[in-house]
């Protein structure tokens, strides 16, 4: 239980390639922090972010924005009157939505879900609505394979099976990528149930709120979470337990993964990396520290155009392993993709070259 609360070591300034500047944190805040094992300290601020530039016009922006309110009150009210598959499709078609209004290109590679939601037009992604409310009628009539991004229901993200979904933490933009590929289950801090619209979006698709102010809720989160791996679901969890802008990472904290061996569920990492519509890597995207929303939100509908990359990588056996080799084969995977290491990870000797599943 003590693992929980270790934080990545930053020794000093670290300069890197994603237009920012990242400092060493401020020992006495850390002594200030909250007496909480689970309660991660923010390492990333709004400094790591790089200067803003001359984005889209004014025009384009209200229209991105315009385009991302009305998929969000879609959403809710979808996930409000619908149920069971049909829900389902219709979130994923929202996140993807939500995504491509915003401007954001979502590109997996890997795994069954294979796909690339294009947002670069910033479009109001209402053609991904469409598609899900077609696809729900022709469930209706008995085509299995309607309305699922063309994978049949059982080639979902755990092809019949539970699976523990862990990815790096860089911005709510990863919250929607998951969604738009598979149906899941999220972990979430316990104050998002209170946020407007998303509270109610999270509280209706089954979120796993976690209290990170103790640990004496901590078991009961862990038993849920193993719960619903062995009912078969699939379980999205960023066990960094923060934002990090992506040129640092966090240490995988172990308790989830606990989750994944008490299931006897494998674990699947995914890589999330952002970048440029020039290619290059950013943390313009990122939301970090004290960040509002808004401001976060506001950055990433100013880009001319920004890619999430969404990396599958193969589901690591968690037999054999306790919780801290699981934790650290996971991170060493991700650390490979995004090139940035993570605490605990680097060297360990069961982590293996990690592979990307076959389309």
């Amino acid at each position: 239980m003590a693992a929980l609360h270790e934080l990545a070591p930053v020794t000093g300034p670290v300069e890197h390639h994603l237009g920012g500047r990242h400092s060493a944190p401020d020992v006495a805040a850390h002594r200030a922090a909250p007496p909480s094992a689970w309660v991660p300290v923010p390492v990333c601020t709004p400094s790591c972010l790089p200067a803003e530039e001359p984005g889209v016009g004014a025009l384009r922006f209200a229209s991105r924005l315009g385009g991302l309110v009305v998929v969000l009150v879609a959403a809710v009210v979808g996930v409000t009157a619908l149920r069971g598959g049909a829900r389902e499709r219709w979130l994923r078609a929202c996140a993807s939505g939500a995504l491509r209004a915003a401007g954001v290109r979502l590109d997996v590679t890997g795994g069954p879900s294979r796909r690339r939601v294009d947002g670069a037009g910033g479009g109001p992604g209402f053609r991904d609505m469409r598609a899900a409310r077609r696809g729900t009628r022709r469930r209706e009539k008995g085509d299995s394979r309607a309305g699922n991004g063309g994978l049949a229901d059982g080639e979902r993200g755990t092809r019949g099976g539970g699976v523990l979904v862990v990815a790096n933490h860089l911005s709510w933009i990863d919250v929607l990528a998951l969604y738009a590929t598979w149906p899941m289950r999220l972990q979430a801090k316990h104050e998002v149930r209170a946020w407007p619209v998303i509270g109610s979006l999270a509280s209706r698709t089954g979120a796993l709120f976690v209290d990170r102010a103790g640990l004496r809720d901590l078991p009961r989160t862990v038993a849920g979470t193993a719960d619903a791996l062995r009912a078969g679901g699939t379980v999205g969890v960023f066990p960094e337990g923060t934002t990090w802008c992506g040129a640092a990472a966090g240490t995988f904290r172990r308790a989830a993964f606990q989750a994944a061996i008490d299931a006897r569920v494998p674990v699947r990492p995914v890589a999330f990396t952002l970048r440029l519509a020039g290619g290059e890597a950013t943390a313009a995207g990122a939301f970090v520290g004290d960040q509002t929303l808004w401001d976060s939100l506001r950055r990433v509908l100013r880009l001319p155009g920004l890619t999430c990359g969404m990396t599958v990588l193969a589901d690591i056996d968690p037999a054999d392993r306790d919780r801290r080799g699981l934790a650290a084969a996971a991170a060493t995977a991700v650390g490979a993709v995004t090139g940035t290491p993570h605490p605990g990870a680097v060297g360990h000797r069961s982590a293996g070259r990690p592979v990307p599943v076959a389309a």
